[in-house]
């Protein structure tokens, strides 16, 4: 399977560059895999949308400040290792050489310790443990993507409400749409949400660089389903409900963890799984998600849940139609 399959000319200035307020404003496409069909909606209408006997799954991992500079240089934090280790992306990477040490703030200094093949970096701080993390949350800036230099974003308009667990370098973007009203709406309709946890990494979003897809790998990346959560997704689908994964990480989460009944087992750890057209899914039924970057390991999981002339399609009609694409953009609604 060729990368350009999965290309697409997108406008530069449907990219959106601020957050809509509020948040539940967005478009929502709805994307009907079985009639073939597109409609055309508003994600506060979601509520009308869905049933009881649907259930949403969402991450609840909180974006960590994971940009620190020093002395003209920059890294971005990507995952903890032990003994005050950090794996990073740095710049410029020729000043980043084995045993070289960068001055973050008087009570932080870190030097390098190891050089990979691709140009991450492992970090050894002089601080471990919760005074590293204190001093990385003093210090650190919010990722915001490169796209988004010069946004007025804020911090919290780049986390979800419903986060919680402080581990990712960029947001999970499909739940930026929920605000704390829409989430009371569904409950008062009893529309059940689960949360689920994948800290998004590099391997979200680092770009395909074969021609040949099926020879890209996925870093791993950290997630945690857990024992009565899963119980009661594994409920709620042999009970007939529809699984709603809200995003391609907690998509990601389910799926790593599906057997080939679709039976859930709750663990936590490290899950490098790559979705890309031809993969048999095994537990989502629909899948609530953003517009994505082409040639992007996010777009190939859409088009393995839709079909990839369909998507085309989609993506195609929302280019007509002046959707707003990636972070802060519009939503779609696969069922």
């Amino acid at each position: 399977m060729r990368l350009s399959d999965f290309d697409y000319i997108l406008p530069p200035e449907l990219i959106a560059k601020e957050p809509m307020k509020p948040r539940d404003h967005s478009r929502l496409m709805i994307v009907n895999r079985g009639k073939q069909t597109i409609s055309h909606r508003f994600f506060y209408e979601l509520p009308d949308i869905l049933c009881d006997r649907d259930v949403l799954v969402v991450n609840r991992s909180k974006v960590i400040p994971a940009r620190l500079f020093a002395d003209g240089c920059e890294i971005l934090l990507l995952s903890p290792l032990s003994d005050g280790c950090y794996e990073v992306l740095v710049k410029p990477g020729r000043k980043f050489t084995i045993g070289a040490r960068f001055f973050f703030h008087k009570n932080l200094l870190a030097e390098v310790k190891h050089i990979y093949d691709d140009g991450r970096r492992i970090l050894r701080f002089n601080r471990k443990g919760a005074a590293l993390s204190h001093l990385i949350q003093k210090l650190g800036h919010t990722p915001l993507p490169p796209y988004l230099q010069g946004s007025k974003a804020s911090s919290q308009d780049y986390q979800t409400v419903y986060c919680r667990e402080k581990g990712s370098v960029a947001a999970p973007t499909a739940g930026l749409h929920f605000t704390s009203s829409l989430l009371e709406t569904l409950n008062e309709k009893n529309i059940q949400v689960e949360k689920v946890l994948l800290h998004v990494g590099i391997g979200t979003f680092q770009p395909v660089r074969d021609e040949r897809i099926e020879n890209h790998r996925m870093h791993e990346e950290y997630f945690c389903l857990s024992k009565d959560c899963a119980g009661r997704l594994n409920h709620a689908k042999s009970d007939g409900k529809r699984i709603i994964a809200v995003g391609t990480t907690s998509a990601r989460v389910l799926e790593s963890q599906a057997d080939t009944s679709g039976i859930l087992t709750p663990r936590s750890g490290k899950t490098d799984i790559f979705i890309y057209p031809g993969y048999r899914w095994r537990f989502v039924s629909a899948l609530l998600t953003n517009f994505h970057l082409p040639k992007s390991t996010l777009f190939m999981l859409v088009c393995s849940f839709a079909g990839t002339e369909f998507m085309k399609k989609a993506y195609a009609e929302a280019r007509e139609k002046r959707y707003r694409f990636y972070s802060f953009g519009d939503a779609m609604l696969i069922i």
